[in-house]
């Protein structure tokens, strides 16, 4: 796979298909709400299913991530597989890969997309049963400085992670 990014950066992998990154439109709506929804059905039980519906989500989508965030959407030839949405000025609010191309390397530039935006720095929540998001939070220099009961709406314990 090559991951393209906005700035011509592209990283080879094993998989023959061009990956690209860029902001998101206001016609990715319903395949972010589809990569929400199925990532979060995936991860199950390590998080909790989302507790909106998929009508909900695509109208969240379309009035608060793609208007009140910066948004960017990594794209296979044919659709949607990864998303990014940061607010200012250094939370990363969401980050989702296609459970079908975890771990070839999109997360990563998603991430390194988001830390080129604020200088190295940045800081996201992660529900504490989330083991592979932790793992892959650590690896990539975040350290978890707080932990939540479950102050969130799905009312589960949760972990700050931050990169300094």
């Amino acid at each position: 796979m090559r991951v393209v990014r906005q700035d011509s950066t592209q990283i080879e992998g094993a998989l023959s298909s061009l990956i690209r990154i860029r902001r998101a439109a206001d016609s990715d709506v319903a395949e972010v709400a589809d990569l929400y929804w199925f990532a979060r059905q995936a991860a199950a039980p390590a998080i909790p299913p989302p507790v909106h519906t998929r009508e909900e989500i695509a109208d969240w989508i379309r009035r608060g991530m793609l208007t009140e965030r910066r948004t960017w959407v990594a794209t296979d030839d044919e659709r949607v597989v990864g998303v990014l949405a940061m607010e200012d000025p250094d939370w990363i609010d969401q980050l989702y890969v296609d459970p079908a191309h975890q771990g070839g390397g999109i997360g990563t530039e998603l991430l390194a997309l988001a830390l080129g935006q604020t200088g190295g720095h940045a800081r996201a929540w992660c529900f504490q049963s989330n083991t592979a998001a932790r793992r892959f939070y650590e690896r990539h220099g975040f350290v978890p400085t707080t932990e939540t009961d479950g102050d969130n709406e799905e009312g589960v314990p949760d972990v700050l992670y931050e990169r300094f």
